[in-house]
């Protein structure tokens, strides 16, 4: 694996505007970056898909063990919520997406970061600017990169569960968020469901019906593609009502389980033997280690600790809940920089890589997209 210079397309900024990427890293750095590219080999890209396939396999194991052992305590979830990931769970509901993210690059095997299992961003990038840049500089160049196509035969199996009619929701005052719910709404539309988008806050609940409606017209919502983490939903003024409403919710509520940090040190704990995985614990550790915030998100309130002293830290909005403890992992270093590989899982396959990197060991939320090309060698 190596970081390689590319001369940018002479118009690649007005490209990736139209994909809905358009916004800079504090600084100005532009976050969608190709003047780099990262080059891997067959042998590494399968190591990734490997990796990917292994812990998404081994996540469903787990949240199977949950709902069979009623491990609840070990979550924090309403007790009104709890039937509804049961059920959610028991009868297959479908979970469309996925991104685990991985340090790798200087040799050794994958190791797991985290899994974005709920509301993963940085789908349009990897799924679909990437995949142009590479045509544009080499049409019959090679990428780990299947994710648009298995997007639309996602939408196009669940139909049977999903019906044929989805609401997309997010937060349209937030371009990213907008723009990736705006992507995977156009490929269900290619799947040939029928769709709307609404903003979050238009959801409203029909008490007549029993049902969540688009306040904006009060027809029902029978099924929601949400771009918003059900450990929000839970405190919003309808989250009570959640458990009682016959729409079905896209991530489903069994993938809360997966959204929350604790899975680390619960499968490291069942599977100490795993290449891919670190040493996590609920407890503080005497090691070198990582905290994080159980529901963090995009690197905020993260602490490195080593030799007993905080070497690293980020500021955010997590500051009060609970956190794990993975051992310290060092990112590789490219050039000063450090890249996180995302690794894609769509309909339970791993399908697809989106590289972000940072100058520090932290992934941010502005941190830089790099796009990836496959070498044969």
């Amino acid at each position: 694996m190596r970081r390689v210079a590319t001369p940018p397309r002479p118009n690649w900024r007005a490209t990736v505007n139209r994909y809905g990427i358009d916004f800079d890293t504090p600084g100005g750095k532009p976050y969608w970056d190709e003047s780099v590219c990262y080059e891997l080999n067959v042998a590494e890209i399968d190591d990734l898909e490997q990796a990917a396939q292994t812990v998404h396999d081994l996540c469903l194991e787990l949240v199977d063990e949950i709902v069979s052992d009623e491990m609840w305590h070990l979550f924090d979830l309403p007790e009104s919520f709890i039937p509804m990931v049961v059920r959610s769970w028991r009868e297959e509901a479908p979970s469309i997406y996925g991104r685990f993210d991985f340090a790798f690059g200087t040799g050794g095997p994958p190791k797991l970061l985290e899994y974005n299992a709920d509301t993963p961003t940085s789908l349009i990038e990897a799924a679909v600017a990437q995949w142009f840049w590479l045509k544009d500089i080499d049409s019959m160049g090679h990428q780990f990169n299947s994710i648009h196509e298995r997007l639309i035969e996602s939408w196009k199996r669940q139909a049977p569960v999903t019906g044929r009619r989805i609401a997309f929701t997010g937060l349209s005052n937030h371009p990213e968020d907008l723009a990736t719910v705006e992507y995977l709404r156009d490929t269900a539309i290619q799947a040939g469901l029928e769709t709307r988008l609404l903003d979050i806050g238009d959801i409203g609940h029909d008490s007549r019906r029993g049902g969540f409606i688009d306040a904006r017209d009060g027809s029902a919502l029978p099924c929601v593609f949400k771009l918003y983490p059900w450990e929000w939903m839970l405190k919003e003024r309808y989250g009570a009502l959640l458990s009682a409403s016959p729409t079905v919710w896209v991530e489903p509520p069994w993938k809360s389980l997966l959204s929350d940090k604790g899975i680390l040190p619960l499968l490291w704990e069942r599977h100490p033997d795993c290449p891919y995985l670190l040493p996590a614990t609920f407890e503080k550790p005497d090691w070198d280690h990582v905290a994080k915030p159980r529901h963090g998100r995009e690197g905020a309130n993260i602490e490195i600790v080593r030799d007993g002293r905080v070497t690293h830290r980020t500021e955010g909005p997590y500051s009060t809940g609970e956190s794990v403890f993975q051992a310290w992992h060092p990112l590789p270093s490219f050039q000063g920089r450090y890249p996180v590989m995302g690794c894609w899982i769509v309909d339970d396959v791993a399908c697809g890589l989106g590289i972000r990197e940072d100058d520090g060991p932290v992934t941010r939320d502005r941190s830089q997209f790099i796009p990836h090309r496959m070498i044969r060698i």
